[in-house]
């Protein structure tokens, strides 16, 4: 590469670089959006002390037996009355004492509600007299890396480099091509493989403060734990920018309008965002989708990420996803430069 090739690449990365900061609605996507939706879910789904579940029972000395246990409240009703508590919510459980013993009313397919019957039933038992067979006590533990939190926050940083990597690029190059810039590239000097090649290197600056922001951010409010080599995590979020940067250029490579591009974009992303384990864990699925759902590059970044982030596991030992990654950013890179429309 001769010194003119090394600097229309260089003038044409920074180009890229200075219009995205020059988008504010961009910035927000990229570096706050993620922050607010991972402080939205770390608030709705931290960890909190046992909720205290409402019953009720049909005479004082049941209702004295289910209040012994703390994570019961129970209040004396008659049947009738119970019944409508339980049909408008405000009970999940109501004790009836009968001749032959105790009937407790519930439904049965909500969980809280399962709950209920096996804590109400263990203290009116415990009550009754009854004593356990074999002694058990509890030991409470509250690490971090088994929170909600720690789970989604490698999930999310997963979807943002996707959404950045793909819009960025394929809104960038569908809207040069409307205004007739293309044309205007591919007649200048300029080796058409560095128009490309700046997309991709401009996403590698972004991605810089992308990350660290994000990741600074779920550590600094949630303590969200990074026990793996943090330039092994590094490594894998410019390997994950670099395989959507080249799926979005693949997407853009044809599309003329950007109505056609933003359509194919969401038709690319859907299925990775339903299936890929962003807010849940991929094997839900059925096995005989699995096959389909591991070969998804955003399942195979966000099984590297989590891995990486909370269990250590170092980067030779992610020989799978990591290939994955690579196979994507070759094929969807080699395949654009052959059909990319320049006009």
């Amino acid at each position: 590469m001769n010194k003119l090739e090394t600097s229309s690449l260089f003038q044409l990365t920074s180009m890229r670089f200075r219009l995205f900061l020059r988008e504010p609605e961009a910035i927000f996507w990229t570096f706050l959006f993620p922050i607010l939706l991972a402080m939205g879910l770390g608030i709705a789904f931290r960890n909190r002390p046992a909720d205290v579940l409402q019953v009720g029972a049909t005479t004082a000395q049941l209702t004295q037996a289910l209040s012994s246990d703390k994570g019961l409240t129970a209040a004396t009703m008659d049947e009738a009355t119970g019944t409508r508590a339980l049909a408008t919510g405000n009970i999940l459980l109501l004790a009836i004492q009968r001749p032959e013993g105790v009937e407790y009313k519930f439904d049965d397919t909500n969980p809280d509600a399962r709950t209920a019957r096996l804590v109400a039933d263990r203290a009116i038992q415990t009550a009754a007299g009854r004593h356990e067979a074999v002694r058990a006590e509890d030991q409470l533990v509250h690490e971090t890396g088994a929170r909600y939190i720690d789970f989604v926050v490698p999930g999310l940083l997963g979807m943002n480099l996707m959404g950045s990597a793909m819009w960025g690029l394929g809104f960038s190059i569908v809207d040069a091509r409307q205004k007739k810039l293309l044309k205007r590239m591919v007649a200048s000097p300029m080796p058409r493989w560095q128009f490309l090649a700046s997309f991709l290197f401009s996403r590698l600056l972004l991605l810089i403060i992308e990350v660290v922001v994000f990741l600074g951010f779920s550590r600094l409010v949630f303590g969200v734990p990074f026990r793996g080599s943090l330039w092994e995590l590094a490594l894998l979020c410019v390997l994950t920018s670099l395989s959507f940067s080249a799926i979005g250029l693949l997407v853009s490579s044809r599309a003329r309008t950007m109505e056609a591009v933003s359509g194919l974009m969401n038709l690319v992303m859907l299925p990775m965002w339903i299936l890929s384990g962003i807010f849940f864990s991929a094997t839900r699925f059925p096995a005989a989708i699995q096959p389909l759902v591991r070969a998804l590059p955003l399942t195979a970044a966000i099984d590297a990420l989590r891995v990486n982030m909370l269990q250590g596991i170092s980067m030779g030992q992610l020989a799978a996803p990591v290939a994955i990654l690579l196979a994507w950013a070759a094929v969807a890179f080699a395949v654009s430069l052959r059909i990319f429309r320049w006009r």
